[in-house]
């Protein structure tokens, strides 16, 4: 120890014994922290970093949304090239007597003639080709707002150059083109596009989008047809196709018979423009799956195969915009409309003639005035209009 050096310090709180500390030194002889260190010691383990969050999750943003355009792209591609199909297969004269459409269909309302068949391939009408289903559907995007109209095949009308028959006669007759024409004169309404379907082939449709939810509005036994047993004994007991009223998940064969039923034996007052209404009730089920999620998730694969039972002039971008207008549409304002007429027989043959409601039914469907349900008395064939989804429709009856 040097002279005159003391062997402790003072401080205010006293003194410490031991070794004086030298300046510059811990009390372990280790180098103090400089300011400018951060507090981290020479010879100390360095601390773990903070992870960078902010560029893990724009990594992964980027890859949501690299697989987000890959995914559309691949859907769109696949469905283009079956709506591809479907245009080649619609013949020109078709095309030609289509209206011109005014703007895009997301903006502008359009007029759809729909003309199919109810998959009936049994022997005696095989080779029938009559449309046994006609509807008329029209759009207002402004409005958000659908409008179904059902044309009863059994209407007796003026086919031009054939004179009066059935009006599904029209297509037998002259194939589509005869048939749009007979609509045209009977309603006065000229169609912007047109559709053919096959409801035979709707069943692989509803299959691919995984089925449809459609709501029966009461108990139903059908008629004997399609019998689902492999033995003439086993269908002779069997009584015919039975529906439990209630919301149902029907995959395609199911809602294919469910279409197709004209005699319900548990009520007598349904008939062929009931058939019309389940045809209805099935579209826009359909219609409704095909613009959810779980379609869009399919769609690479089940592109192609969507439009496969159609033969229509819309491209797949204008498919794609009447799918964005159904999306858009409030359910609660859709409007379904059908014609009806007195029943009668000419020449051995069911028909109905046509009355002064169907002029009614018309100005509904076309907005020039409000909507009114079948008036009371018309009986079973009765025409008007009602409002609301198909579900609550059918469910408040």
């Amino acid at each position: 120890m040097a002279e005159g050096e003391k062997p402790y310090r003072l401080y205010r709180g006293g003194r410490s014994k031991g070794k004086v500390p030298l300046a510059g030194r811990g009390a372990l002889g280790e180098q103090a922290p400089r300011p400018g260190d951060g507090g981290q010691r020479k010879g100390a383990a360095p601390g773990r970093r903070r992870p960078r969050w902010g560029r893990r999750i724009a990594l992964l943003l980027l890859l949501l949304v690299t697989l987000t355009v890959v995914w559309v792209t691949a859907s769109y591609l696949a469905f283009r090239s079956g709506v591809e199909d479907a245009n080649k297969r619609l013949p020109r004269n078709v095309r030609a007597a289509l209206a011109p459409q005014d703007g895009l269909l997301v903006s502008e309302p359009t007029l759809i003639l729909l003309l199919g068949t109810d998959g009936d391939r049994t022997p005696a009408r095989s080779d029938a080709r009559r449309s046994d289903s006609i509807l008329l559907v029209r759009t207002d995007p402004k409005r958000h707002r659908l409008a179904f109209m059902s044309i009863p095949r059994d209407l007796r009308v003026d086919i031009p150059g054939y004179g009066p028959n059935k009006i599904n006669a029209a297509f037998q007759l002259g194939g589509p083109r005869l048939a749009m024409r007979t609509v045209r004169a009977l309603t006065g309404l000229r169609a912007n596009h047109v559709a053919m379907v096959d409801f035979d082939d709707f069943r692989s449709v509803i299959d691919a989008i995984g089925g449809i939810d459609v709501t029966v509005p009461k108990p139903i036994l059908s008629n004997r047809f399609d019998c689902p047993f492999s033995t003439q004994a086993r269908c002779e007991r069997w009584q015919g196709w039975r529906f439990e009223p209630g919301e149902q998940h029907m995959d395609g064969h199911r809602a294919l018979i469910y279409s197709r039923i004209r005699e319900n034996r548990l009520d007598p007052a349904e008939n062929d423009l009931t058939r019309g209404e389940r045809q209805q009730e099935v579209v826009e089920a359909m219609t409704d799956r095909l613009v959810g999620a779980g379609t869009f998730l399919r769609l690479p694969f089940v592109g192609a195969d969507l439009v496969q039972p159609l033969t229509t002039d819309l491209d797949a971008d204008e498919l794609v915009q009447l799918g964005w207008v159904k999306f858009r549409a409030n359910g609660t304002r859709t409007l379904h409309c059908r014609l009806g007429g007195e029943p009668s027989a000419v020449g051995g043959q069911s028909v109905l003639i046509g009355n002064e409601e169907n002029t009614a039914v018309l100005a509904m469907f076309s907005g020039r005035s409000a909507p009114q349900p079948p008036p009371p008395g018309s009986g079973p064939f009765g025409a008007g209009c009602v409002v609301g989804s198909a579900r609550e429709r059918l469910a408040g009856r």
